[in-house]
């Protein structure tokens, strides 16, 4: 008996068959030598709080109408008055006072950057004008308190050209003049600052004042 499986192969029509190939978008991509997570950009401290209006803070100064609530209070005040020739005596007159409270606020406890000149702060001090204004509570209003640091200097300079103001229009005065005169280094200046409406949205447009 002949054998007839190889020339009954040799008939049959050949199918080619497709193998399957590596596609372009499939391709592994060759290790790329020396490559490293870029690191986490670094971030200024800022440490915050917020300020309500029944904590009763007072305001004296010059302050936009926004950041305070005007309230009538009367105030017993002693004087002085002559009941006779020979002696004199004392009565309490009730006067009408008015006084400015702080509304509802936040306030900058503290910031410090990591590296100094390099927009870190600035950055911090935008994200969180941001963040307070779409506080409905608060609505934008933010204040803080200039005091030189030991061996630092003071951050006056830097909430200022932020767009923050003292309550006292001397000491804006004299930033103003210590920046048209490009004094290198201006002397600390104490006390509270606040960041008017108008220059809160220029800090969220434009992002700095510098």
């Amino acid at each position: 008996m002949i054998n007839n499986i190889q020339s009954m192969d040799t008939m049959r029509p050949q199918i080619q068959v497709a193998k399957p190939t590596a596609s372009v978008g499939g391709m592994s991509m060759p290790p790329i030598l020396g490559f490293k997570t870029p690191p986490l950009k670094e971030k200024a401290i800022l440490r915050t709080k917020k300020i309500k209006r029944s904590d009763n803070i007072a305001i004296p100064g010059v302050i936009d109408d926004d950041y305070v609530e005007t309230v009538e209070e009367i105030v017993n005040l002693k004087r002085d008055v002559d009941s006779n020739f020979f002696s004199s005596g004392q009565i309490i007159v009730p006067v009408k006072h008015e006084v400015r409270y702080l509304k509802n606020c936040y306030i900058i406890d503290y910031i410090q950057s990591p590296k100094q000149r390099c927009g870190l702060g600035s950055e911090a001090i935008k994200a969180f004008a941001e963040k307070v204004m779409f506080d409905p509570k608060a609505q934008g209003r933010i204040v803080t308190f200039s005091t030189p640091v030991a061996k630092e200097s003071s951050p006056a300079l830097f909430f200022y050209k932020m767009g923050f103001r003292f309550t006292s229009p001397i000491a804006n005065e004299y930033m103003e003049e210590c920046l048209r005169k490009n004094v290198p280094d201006i002397p600390a200046q104490t006390g509270m600052m606040y960041l008017p409406k108008a220059r809160l949205h220029k800090l969220l447009r434009y992002g700095e004042l510098f």
